[in-house]
């Protein structure tokens, strides 16, 4: 099948949409119509290297969309279920999914290194971390296919693949915040956000935002936020004067910079727990002396797709959109077509936006 698609050729390269030739599903493997994906840092740092990817790469790993096509020894699917894309399920038997930590999944990768179709030239194309969202169809694994309420809607379901799981799950089921606790996070775009919303959920008191672009904080305010602070060298003293002098209980850093890690460290209170949900570089390096790391006796926890077990997590966040806990309309910037999506990583990249919905039917 031939299909629209934005692809990178090599790292550094700028994203272009393409044609390509999708090959038919093999045995356990679906062809899915998307429907929507969302633009994500990942999909940047897949382009870039800091996540090393085989290319050529389509991007887009956030998606939702309707099956279309099921290979040999497909049960359970047929044409027109809809569907949300994982870009890392669990295999189930390796020892990190037995120990109960399905997000560590030693087999991961493997879905990431497959290829889906050929370019013009004829060279494997690779969907970005199994997924290749930012298409109009996609091929791929069964086991990544979960099926979706009908009436929870499809274009905005995408936002389960990873913003939502991701943010709500660092909250939730990473650091595990009880009612009552205070909370900081630190960066706005979807992920961030999502944690906002997820300590509204837990029952957080005070929820601190942060970020440096000043029309988010109004966003985090509206998604539950109670106070929103301009970041700036003075961000550490106002989150200690609202909280009793102590800083936070937790902090979610939802940046991935040295320089943003290091300056949760020290909001956190003595006890207190910092949570790292932003991807870094490899050069960006952090350093403790062994001295504070006894003394102020934190916790320091990072966050792989919010510790998500799908099978538990998902229709417990489905529930919550459901209920009007989750609010996934108010994550979307703007919506866009294929076209659009070269441009919208740019803006990504300089961190203006919080979720870019890309529907190809555009």
């Amino acid at each position: 099948m031939r299909t629209r698609a934005v692809v990178v050729r090599a790292a550094g390269e700028p994203a272009r949409v393409e044609q390509i030739t999708l090959r038919e599903p093999g045995p356990g493997e679906v062809l899915v119509r998307v429907a929507a994906a969302s633009v994500c840092h990942s999909d940047l740092s897949v382009a870039n290297e800091t996540l090393v990817h085989n290319k050529p790469v389509v991007l887009g790993h956030e998606t939702s969309g309707l099956v279309a096509k099921t290979g040999p020894g497909v049960d359970g699917f047929a044409e027109g279920d809809p569907v949300l894309l994982l870009w890392n399920p669990p295999c189930r038997e390796c020892w990190y999914c037995t120990q109960g930590e399905p997000y560590l999944c030693e087999n991961i990768e493997r879905h990431w290194a497959g290829s889906h179709g050929v370019d013009d030239d004829g060279n494997p194309t690779h969907p970005c971390l199994g997924v290749g969202g930012f298409a109009e169809y996609t091929v791929v694994p069964v086991a990544a296919c979960r099926r979706l309420p009908a009436d929870i809607p499809l274009d905005l379901a995408a936002l389960l693949g990873c913003a939502v799981t991701t943010g709500v799950g660092a909250v939730l089921s990473t650091a595990n915040v009880h009612s009552g606790q205070s909370v900081v996070v630190v960066g706005l775009g979807g992920v961030g956000l999502a944690a906002v919303q997820g300590a509204r959920i837990a029952g957080a008191d005070p929820i601190i935002a942060v970020d440096r672009v000043e029309e988010k904080l109004a966003l985090a305010a509206s998604m539950g936020a109670t106070e929103t602070l301009l970041a700036g060298p003075e961000v550490r003293k106002r989150v200690k004067a609202l909280t009793g002098g102590r800083g936070a209980d937790h902090v979610f850093d939802c940046v991935g910079l040295a320089a943003t890690i290091k300056e949760g460290w020290k909001t956190a209170r003595r006890g207190g727990t910092l949570t790292v949900v932003g991807i870094g570089g490899r050069t960006e390096v952090v350093e403790f002396s062994s001295l504070e790391l006894y003394h102020f006796a934190r916790s320091i926890l990072t966050c792989v797709n919010g510790s998500l077990d799908p099978d538990r997590e998902l229709p417990a966040y489905i529930e919550h959109v459901r209920a009007g806990r989750l609010d996934l309309p108010a994550l979307v910037s703007k919506e866009i077509g294929l076209d659009g999506v070269p441009a919208a990583l740019g803006e990504l990249a300089e961190g203006r936006l919080a979720r870019v919905l890309v529907k190809p039917g555009i």
